[in-house]
């Protein structure tokens, strides 16, 4: 009988090169190799070839890390991002921004894209998001609101579509053929609105829902600033 080769032993290294940058890169790389779940310390460790302990020294606890990870993804949506002269424009291009980094991370957005970070990159989008809603005409309370609506929307959809992400390739095929399948066979005389636009529903994907949930918020800005 063959013997099972020896696992790897990882080595032990000094602390001395950990920093947060270097602790959010193995953390982040971690949950989309393996899922959000083996995210701990001690694997934190593992991975970094140093004592649990060495990590703690940067992030008080997981809820610490899970902050610091939620404002590194918006700091990777602001990289390069440059407000255009038009306040929709601005807020459309922030929007997509924020979902293309969900979907590079879907692990890590599905597990820390609702936190508020109070952090710096949270402080900066704030900033662009009510600066253009003020520029639209909205001011004070309704500002804010518009603000909070408009965050949670761009958020919510960006970790509804990392979830997604997150399943089996085989999964995801079958519920995109739903509406392509199940859908479209219903009884007409039983579903008569349904069977009106079954044969549209497959055709709008990820991308079209996205575009759309984002142009009626931003057309509801619009009316609202005319109203005010």
């Amino acid at each position: 009988m063959t013997e099972a080769a020896p696992r790897p032993v990882r080595r032990r290294r000094s602390p001395g090169f950990l920093n947060p940058e270097v602790i959010m890169d193995a953390a982040m790389a971690l949950m989309e190799r393996e899922g959000s779940e083996a995210l701990t310390f001690r694997r934190l460790g593992t991975e970094l070839g140093v004592d649990h302990t060495a990590v703690l020294r940067h992030f008080g606890g997981k809820d610490d890390l899970l902050l610091a990870l939620t404002d590194r993804l918006l700091a990777e949506s602001l990289d390069g991002f440059v407000a255009a002269a038009d306040w929709r424009r601005t807020l459309t291009d922030l929007a997509r921004r924020v979902r293309r980094a969900c979907r590079a991370h879907p692990h890590s957005a599905a597990l820390v894209a609702g936190r508020t970070s109070r952090g710096a990159a949270e402080f900066a989008g704030a900033e662009i998001v009510l600066g253009a809603l003020l520029q639209a005409g909205l001011r004070g309370r309704e500002a804010a609101s518009c603000y909070r609506a408009l965050v949670d929307t761009a958020l919510a959809y960006s970790t509804y579509e990392a979830v997604h992400l997150t399943l089996p390739d085989s999964a995801r095929a079958r519920d995109h053929e739903a509406w392509s399948r199940e859908y479209r066979a219903l009884p007409a005389d039983r579903y008569p609105s349904i069977a009106a636009v079954a044969g549209h529903l497959a055709e709008a994907d990820a991308e079209d829902q996205f575009e759309t949930a984002l142009a009626l918020f931003l057309d509801a800005v619009e009316l609202r600033a005319a109203r005010s």
